[in-house]
């Protein structure tokens, strides 16, 4: 008879494992810094890919446009993305990290690593990394 988790689908199995870990980086690392879940996914994207528009950022988190112009003008509020009042041609606005924005997220930094840690707990070190890669 073989493992019981082996039945369960993947996609519960990852949705598990993304919730609590987004629990655990909200909870310790993203309310101390009066940011949300959302806010801190879009620095993250913004910090691998300045530049972005509202349209795409909301493509890659896969939520609406409404929702994703909602985070950036939060973030923009307080100061930690920065997007011009106007483009040369066209309608998209490249978003940007401020300086402050690369700060307050080398703030998250060793307290994402130490959730990731406490939610794989069950992982030696290579085996995180694997799965990382995996992924």
């Amino acid at each position: 008879m073989g493992d019981p988790v082996d039945e369960l689908p993947l996609g519960y199995l990852l949705h598990r494992a993304a919730m609590a870990l987004r629990s655990e980086v909200t909870s310790t690392v993203l309310e101390p810094l009066d940011l949300t879940f959302a806010q801190y996914l879009c620095m993250r994207l913004l910090s691998k890919a300045p530049g972005l528009s509202n349209a795409e950022l909301a493509r890659e988190l896969n939520v609406s446009p409404q929702a994703m112009n909602m985070v950036v003008r939060g973030l923009q509020d307080r100061g930690l993305v920065a997007r011009p009042t106007s483009v040369a041609s066209g309608r998209a606005l490249p978003t940007e990290l401020t300086r402050e924005g690369v700060a307050i997220l080398k703030r998250t930094d060793s307290g994402v690593r130490a959730a990731e840690r406490q939610v794989l707990g069950n992982l030696a070190d290579d085996e995180r990394s694997q799965l990382k890669r995996i992924l």
